[in-house]
């Protein structure tokens, strides 16, 4: 109980600062009906004693004070009140919809005898919290609380990748700590502080959503604030300083005690567990920029990430053989399976992913895509538009050259010429010009790897085109090459001889040995 003695002790210190803020507000306040019921009395500057002057000169003074103090604390409080902490996008899950699921954390809650969260939702990625306010609410006009009420249990947000991944009793042994983080959140003390807190973050007006898993997003360009709103924020920070250290270590207490507290429930598990936990991310974070990225890209988006992630994790432990256990865990029960219509589900967190960590697509809406469909919808697709892009840079900028044909031929010719810097420059401001990046997946590339990646593009159309070749999906690589059914991994070395040295030998000799005609114009 020590832990939780600690995490109530710093809570009302928190509620303390506020308290200060408060008393410190209402001071001049006060001091300025003192001294008027003074004046009315007689008691303090009568009219006619030899300091009336100067006590009337106070009273102008303490009662101009403390009406500007009362407004600005008004404003702060208005700001407080108003200001709504942002919640991380989620896919919220009805009980209807996962009845067994509801059932797992309810039995989990009692075996902790905490309170059970009060509703379920995913979100597309891999960690999971307790999120003080339904996620799926819309804003809703806040009504104060009664003094001594119980605060309303907390929603729990799982990450989907684990849902898919985690077999049903490693998702249970998983999930205890966070579930036991619902006894500081009933808690009246702590709960209160840590509104206080959130509302005072919420009103900065620098202050970015959190992110995925807490992390902070992006900031978009801050606007500098004036006037009452400058000195509002001014309050704000000078108050989160003052409770920065307690709400730390209200936080670590919490943390501490949910961890103890849920050692008595599936303690050995949670261990083997935690192991899964880093693969799924590894998987999930691979799916997303290998196989995802690309789709996302043509304005696709995959109906099923989370089957995808255990399509890939699976293919890894057939791969490496430090996975070698992992693939005897999937014949246990799958969380999903926990799920009335995992399939369902699985298409609103996907849609929600490409959302999230990609945005919405240049032109049109998404169109959802299936995993047999990305083979022709996505990497043939993905190809071709690049090779239409490496085209357009041999042509040049000028607009009365007669475009040439979109041959390898031409191609190999300008790179044996050395002009592999000139076509990654054309390249890269093309790409500027019609390409929107998505900075939280994409590393930023060199003009000489974009040209590197659309010689390979162009080399793979010609193959499936000239060859017989046939585009193909790598649950952990991506898009890849078949040529008579085999991986073709060695295209790589010969490209990059071809761009950054100018030596188209090796190139040719590849494209002869695999049968790709060379002057026959590729189809973009």
């Amino acid at each position: 109980m020590a832990a939780v003695d600690t995490a109530r002790a710093h809570a009302q210190a928190v509620l303390r600062v506020r308290g200060l803020a408060l008393a410190v507000a209402a001071l001049p306040a006060a001091l300025a009906v003192v001294l008027l019921a003074g004046r009315i009395t007689g008691r303090i500057g009568a009219p006619g004693a030899a300091d009336a002057a100067a006590w009337d000169a106070a009273r102008w003074a303490v009662c101009a004070v403390a009406a500007v103090t009362l407004l600005v604390a008004g404003l702060a409080a208005r700001t407080y009140r108003r200001a709504v902490p942002p919640q991380t996008p989620v896919v919220p899950l009805e009980r209807a919809e996962a009845p067994e699921l509801y059932r797992l954390i309810v039995e989990l809650a009692d075996r902790l005898d905490v309170p059970a969260p009060s509703a379920i939702a995913l979100t597309p990625d891999c960690d999971s919290w307790l999120e003080d306010v339904p996620p799926a609410a819309p804003p809703a006009r806040r009504h104060r609380r009664a003094r001594g009420a119980e605060p309303p249990a907390p929603v729990l947000v799982i990450g989907s990748p684990f849902l898919w991944w985690m077999r049903a009793g490693e998702l249970r042994a998983l999930l205890a700590p966070v579930v036991a983080g619902t006894a500081a959140a009933a808690d009246p003390e702590i709960a209160a502080a840590r509104r206080f807190l959130r509302s005072l973050d919420a009103s900065l007006a620098d202050a970015p959503p959190p992110g995925l898993g807490g992390a902070p997003a992006p900031a978009a360009p801050r606007t500098a604030r004036r006037g009452p709103a400058a000195l509002t924020d001014r309050i704000t920070r000078r108050l989160l300083r003052a409770c920065r250290g307690h709400s730390a270590e209200l936080e670590r207490a919490v943390a501490g005690r949910a961890s103890e507290q849920a050692r008595a429930v599936d303690y050995g598990l949670r261990i083997a567990a935690q192991e899964q936990v880093g693969l799924a991310y590894a998987g999930w974070d691979r799916l997303l920029t290998r196989v995802a990225l690309p789709a996302w890209r043509l304005g696709r988006h995959p109906a099923h990430l989370n089957a995808g992630v255990v399509a890939a994790l699976t293919e890894l432990s057939r791969r490496d053989r430090l996975a070698d256990g992992y693939s005897s865990r999937l014949g246990d029960r799958p969380a999903c399976d926990l799920l009335e219509e995992p399939g369902a589900v699985d298409a609103a967190v996907s849609r929600l992913a490409a959302e999230l960590f990609f945005g919405r697509p240049a032109s049109g809406g998404w169109q959802e895509l299936e995993w047999s469909d990305y083979p022709a919808e996505v990497v043939d697709a993905g190809w071709r538009a690049r090779a239409a892009a490496l085209q357009s840079a041999l042509d040049g900028p000028a607009p009365q050259a007669r475009p040439g044909a979109p041959t390898l031929t031409r191609l190999l010719v300008r790179l044996a010429e050395g002009d592999g810097e000139q076509l990654a420059a054309a390249l890269t401001a093309q790409l500027a010009r019609t390409t929107a990046p998505a900075p939280l997946l994409e590393p930023v590339r060199t003009g000489r790897d974009l040209l590197v990646d659309h010689v390979t593009a162009m080399v793979c159309c010609a193959a499936v085109d000239t060859a017989g070749a046939t585009p193909g999906l790598d649950w952990l690589d991506g898009p890849v090459l078949l040529i008579r059914g085999v991986r073709r991994t060695d295209l790589a070395g010969p490209v990059a001889q071809a761009v950054e040295q100018g030596q188209d030998g090796p190139l040719r000799a590849w494209l002869d040995a695999a049968g790709v005609r060379l002057e026959k114009p590729v189809r973009l």
